[in-house]
């Protein structure tokens, strides 16, 4: 939950290289980051609904560039959960593959989208990831439930207000060693100066961005989930931490009302995140309008 998706990594850094402002290497090894490696399949060899595809895996350099040669003019972010189908746009198939995954990239133009397949081996502290794309047939429609990038910052701004109050009441803000650490360590990567974003995004992405992260830092910790990365399934997710941990309190009513009252607090946060992972693409597409 303390780290950028996949689907991020890949929608701004393949975006920047979109606009000639990273070099192909640079943007796919941003966009691998600490895997191993990545690989696309399902790769169009063409446009059109009945194209062949590649048959065998190829990687992020030859894939960006095949995507844009289709037409694609951006990269869009979906973390879509259960009940909220955050940033996609159908079919079926696509959409419930993404679901799955809890990520997807839409490349804008091209009519594909890509689903991360996580592949980990090794024993733990050498965990070895690959990271297969699977491409699949997108419908060009607006996405669901992005907002803007101003009216994200402006939920976001309540959102934080509204989870810290919550964690306070229940016990759990900063309630423990686990919290503490978890909390330290993420202060610590943002001051690292981790780059949020790429070449080309406004600095308000940049904002909405970090600030979206730190409220999705605050509901993990408040669930025990601080030390997941990536889809972490989010409040009432199905192996969720409980918070014993953080000295917070755990009857199953207290539980059921850290899930209901943060809920909404971690939706805004996704949205956010989309918004600010999805500003290039929908910059471009207002020149275009």
């Amino acid at each position: 939950m303390l780290d950028e998706p996949r689907s991020g990594r890949l929608a701004a850094w393949g975006n920047a290289l979109f606009a000639a402002l990273v070099s192909p290497d640079e943007a796919a090894q941003r966009i691998v980051g600490e895997d191993a490696v990545h690989r696309v399949v399902g790769l169009p060899a063409s446009a059109g609904p009945y194209a062949d595809s590649e048959p065998e895996p190829v990687g992020l350099t030859l894939a960006l560039g095949r995507l844009r040669s289709l037409g694609a003019r951006g990269l869009r972010v979906a973390l879509p959960v259960p009940g909220h189908p955050l940033g996609l746009s159908g079919p079926p198939e696509f959409n419930s593959s993404a679901l799955e995954a809890g990520e997807a990239v839409i490349a804008v133009g091209a009519g594909t989208g890509l689903v991360p397949e996580i592949h980990e081996a090794g024993p733990q502290g050498d965990v070895h990831v690959e990271v297969t794309w699977r491409c699949l047939p997108v419908r060009e429609a607006p996405p669901a439930d992005v907002p803007s990038l101003a009216e994200a910052e402006r939920e976001l701004a309540e959102a934080m207000r509204e989870a810290t109050e919550v964690l306070t009441e229940l016990d759990v803000a900063g309630s423990g060693p686990a919290a503490d650490a978890a909390l330290e360590a993420y202060r610590a990567r943002m001051e690292a100066g981790r780059r949020l974003l790429a070449p080309g995004y406004p600095p308000r992405a940049v904002r909405v961005l970090e600030l979206g992260q730190r409220v999705r830092a605050l509901v993990a910790i408040a669930y025990g989930e601080e030390s997941g990365s990536g889809h972490a399934g989010g409040p009432g997710a199905g192996g969720a931490g409980d918070g014993r941990e953080h000295g917070g309190a755990v009857s199953a009513s207290q539980i059921a009302a850290r899930a209901e009252a943060l809920r909404p607090v971690e939706r805004t946060a996704r949205r956010a995140q989309v918004a600010a992972y999805n500003a290039y693409a929908e910059e471009l597409e207002r020149k275009r309008s």
